[in-house]
Formats: structure tokens, sequence, C-alpha cells
């Protein structure tokens, strides 16, 4: 067994990861990361669902939203990444906590904007709902550049940076999609749904805030 020493040197030191090893792991937290998009995208859909009552506006808004979302984001990722080029795996990690804690307060979020909008119009509460729902879309959109310098920082080859990464993130998106609406629906409420995404980026915050301590 670790002595407390060793334990704690064992928290606090970098881990020593060669650049192949390095990628392997984040294309994985990235294959999680599509997987809890996906989810948040079905489960969304249901919860405006309870709003609108109609299903066509709820996909239209969530749909539009997340390819809004993704496609600000990935400009504004790309931002980030060129003027934070030393802090781009702190930048990643910081995404994900902020994505996990909306995921955790979107059912209130969604619930009480619904509520205050019950008297408005059609047109106002599905814009309301389209920007609130922006926020967290767009941190999603933001990773994919981000992640995309970082590796190939390390790798020094943009072909297998970015179809990698693009690769595990949408093949994750996949499973998400399909987990979403055939496991947890049958398995829990849309608030428990929702946290189980949630949860995927907390953990991945924390996977790579423990393994990548120390690093750039």
């Amino acid at each position: 067994m670790f002595s407390a020493s060793k334990r704690m040197k064992f928290f606090v030191s970098p881990v020593n990861l060669g650049a192949s090893s390095a990628r392997v792991i984040l294309s994985f937290l990235f294959f999680f990361s599509g997987c809890a998009a996906l989810i948040y995208q079905v489960i969304w859909q249901r919860m405006l669902f309870t709003i609108f009552g109609v299903d066509l506006e709820s996909v239209t808004i969530i749909v539009s939203v997340f390819m809004f979302g993704l496609g600000v984001g990935a400009l504004i990722g790309g931002v980030l990444a060129d003027r934070f080029t030393t802090r781009l795996l702190s930048l990643y990690i910081g995404i994900e906590l902020g994505v996990a804690i909306f995921g955790f307060l979107s059912p209130e979020i969604i619930t009480t904007m619904g509520a205050a909008l019950a008297s408005s119009s059609e047109f106002v509460t599905a814009l309301a709902c389209f920007f609130i729902l922006a926020i967290p879309t767009i941190l999603m959109g933001a990773t994919f550049p981000i992640l995309v310098t970082h590796v190939y920082a390390v790798d020094k080859n943009i072909g297998r940076s970015v179809g990698g990464l693009y690769f595990f993130n949408t093949l994750g998106g996949a499973l998400g999609a399909y987990f979403a609406g055939f496991v947890l629906l049958y398995s829990m409420d849309l608030y428990g749904a929702v946290a189980r995404a949630a949860d995927i980026n907390l953990v991945i915050a924390l996977v790579a805030l423990l393994i990548f301590r120390g690093r750039k």
C-alpha cells in the first residue's frame, strides 16, 4: 500500500505521458464528451416538449440551437486556442466543468423558464429557450478546436489530430443518442437522465485534471 507521502506525491506530481498516450486518453475523453452531448440533446428536447406540447417545435429548437452553438463555439474556441496556447488543457477542463454545472441545473432552468413564459407567445418562448440552451452548446463547440490545437502541438499531424478527435467524438455521440433513447428514458425520469450526462462531463473534467495536471 502507498504511504501518505506517496499518495500525496501521486496526486500532486505530473503524470509522465508520451505524446501517443496523451492523444489516446484525450480521444477517449472526447468520445465521452460526445456521448454526453447527445444525451443532452435527446433529454433537453423531451423537456422542451413539456413546454410547447408539440414535438415539432421542441425538435426544431434543439436541433437549431445545437447547430448554432457548435458552430459559434468552434469559432470562439479557435480564438481562445490561439490566445491561450499555454492553457489549452485548463480551458478544456474548465469548459467541461461549465457544461456539467449547466447540465445539473438545466431541469430547474427549463422548468422555471417554462413557467415564467407560460403566458408569452410561442415565438418569445422559443427564442428564450434557444438563447438559454445556446450557452452550453457554445461551450461544447469550443472544446473541439481547443483539443485539436493541443493535440497538433504535441503530435504535429493535423490530419490525425482533426480526424481522430472528430471520429471519437462522433462515435461517442452515436452511443449517447442510443443510450438516451433506449436506456435512460426507460429506466429513469428526465431529471435523472440529464444528471447522468452531467456526471459524464464532471468525470471527464476530473480525469483530465488528474492525468494532465501540470501539463499545458
